[in-house]
């Protein structure tokens, strides 16, 4: 069982449904190669291994009386440590909720758990998602596979780098403005971000409620379009939570791998042309369009005049969020306590708490999110964003009635050295200039490998319409047809 933990999560299942392997075995592989690198790459900040073997066992005991089972049953999965996982540390990788373990699952852990998913445990991220190079959590930083001198991106860096690493197959993340496709981008990997409201947010630590979305990651299209089935669908827990069916995102996939695109039209958003993007990002991005008008694809270019808007906008609103989200964790109700010593007043300790649980960046967004929404400011600031929000979603409907998808590079450089950009936020900001316009619009966008720039991969970007996450499923794996995925070097 040395190289399963090398097979794609479709092969793996296979493996395990034919008998070639059991559930167990499968498990314990994994869990010897996190053990085996995992201290080099700091992917995990909790590994349930009692838990996974006894997921692992249950599968093959169902599998044994005969149950008919999911297409992913006793494939291993590592989940970003915002979402709560019943029993097991949940931490959003932040000092004030250290050791903090839910009583209860979230919707999408349900899900996996129902399909036959063993959890691994629980990966790194910026503290309470608030960053993208997974260097803000409050447990330390997680390392590019590529290059360990890099970032993962972030905030989900840990799961794309559990998946770069080989210490899982599938992942979990959560999308607010890039989280799950900027870190696939930079560390050749697939990461989906499906139409908001498609997969529950029940059981997520909030960030920005209107944007966070659950999503899959994977190293192939297929895999990442197999555990979206099983993540999406209609949660009533979930007022966000849109009762429409799934559409058939494995089935689009699986039409896309044939490599045939005829009569697909992609739109190039004209204001994502490069300026500011490195031009090795921009070589190997067009050098990818050009595979794709070779499987039949139509390339139409279309102006979408408010992008250049979406990041100030974004760092309104997704602040203003957060600053609301994050008012519940006062020390007093659970997680981290402060200076009650029985001498302090309930404010005193609420302050010494905040101040000892938050780090710099989730401090600096919960201060700009209080001033955009306090008395005299909110509709010059937090109102003016949201207008804008209608603007770019405007944008989107326009190019939509042109093309089928958006096509664009996911980040505009490859992973940086880790401490790069920590001094200056705002180009640290810069690395999800091509993800947030999806996410204030509300749709589907996935980042597929499309090759390498100085030995790093790059990432393409494909924006559907909302509810129509099959069409990016069937463009990106036709790209990865035609190019293939995308191979670290081997951590020995």
């Amino acid at each position: 069982m040395s190289d399963v933990f090398h097979l794609t999560a479709t092969e793996i299942a296979a493996r395990d449904a034919s008998g070639d392997a059991s559930a167990t075995e499968i498990t314990q592989a994994h869990l010897d190669r996190i053990a085996a690198v995992d201290d080099r790459v700091h992917a995990f900040l909790h590994v349930d291994a009692e838990g996974a073997l006894a997921a692992a066992t249950a599968v093959d005991e169902r599998r044994a009386a005969g149950e008919e089972l999911g297409p992913l049953a006793g494939v291993p999965i590592a989940v970003k440590d915002i979402v709560a996982t019943k029993g097991v540390p949940s931490t959003a990788a932040s000092k004030i909720l250290e050791g903090w373990r839910p009583p209860y699952d979230a919707t999408i852990v349900t899900r996996m758990r129902e399909a036959g998913l063993v959890m691994l445990g629980k990966t790194n991220l910026d503290e309470f998602a608030m960053g993208s190079s997974t260097e803000y959590s409050a447990y330390g930083p997680t390392f590019n596979p590529w290059d360990l001198s890099r970032i993962p991106g972030g905030s989900g860096g840990g799961s794309a780098a559990a998946l770069a690493a080989y210490e899982a197959p599938l992942a979990v993340g959560t999308d607010t403005g890039g989280s799950i496709r900027q870190p696939a981008a930079v560390t050749g990997t697939v990461g989906a971000k499906p139409t908001y409201g498609g997969t529950s947010r029940y059981g997520l630590i909030a960030f920005s409620s209107s944007l966070d979305t659950p999503g899959p990651c994977a190293r192939t299209v297929e895999d990442a379009a197999l555990l979206h089935a099983v993540l999406a669908g209609h949660d009533p827990r979930d007022s966000t939570s849109i009762p429409q069916p799934v559409p058939d995102v494995v089935g689009a996939a699986r039409r896309g791998a044939s490599g045939d695109l005829t009569g697909v039209k992609l739109g190039l958003v004209r204001e994502f042309s490069g300026e500011g993007a490195e031009p090795g990002v921009m070589a190997a991005f067009h050098d990818a369009v050009d595979a794709l008008t070779k499987l039949g694809a139509e390339v139409v270019e279309v102006s979408c005049p408010h992008f250049e808007y979406a990041l100030p906008a974004y760092y309104l609103i997704a602040p203003s969020e957060c600053s609301s989200n994050l008012a519940r964790f006062d020390g007093v109700r659970y997680g981290l306590r402060v200076g009650d010593d029985g001498a302090k007043s309930l404010e005193e300790v609420m302050s010494l708490t905040r101040e000892s649980g938050f780090g710099p960046e989730v401090k600096r967004r919960i201060m700009i999110g209080t001033y955009a929404l306090s008395s005299g400011y909110y509709d010059a600031y937090y109102g003016q964003a949201q207008k804008v929000r209608t603007l770019i979603t405007r944008d989107f409907t326009s190019a939509f009635e042109q093309v089928d998808v958006l096509i664009s590079p996911t980040t505009p450089f490859v992973a940086f050295p880790l401490g790069a950009r920590t001094a200056d936020p705002y180009q640290m900001y810069l690395a999800d200039l091509y993800t947030i316009p999806v996410n204030l619009y509300g749709g589907p966008g996935i980042s597929v490998p499309c090759g390498l720039s100085e030995g790093l991969p790059v990432g393409l970007q494909i924006a559907a319409p909302t509810l129509a996450d099959d069409r990016m499923y069937r463009v990106a794996a036709a790209l990865e047809s035609a190019i293939g995925t995308l191979t670290p070097g081997e951590l020995s």
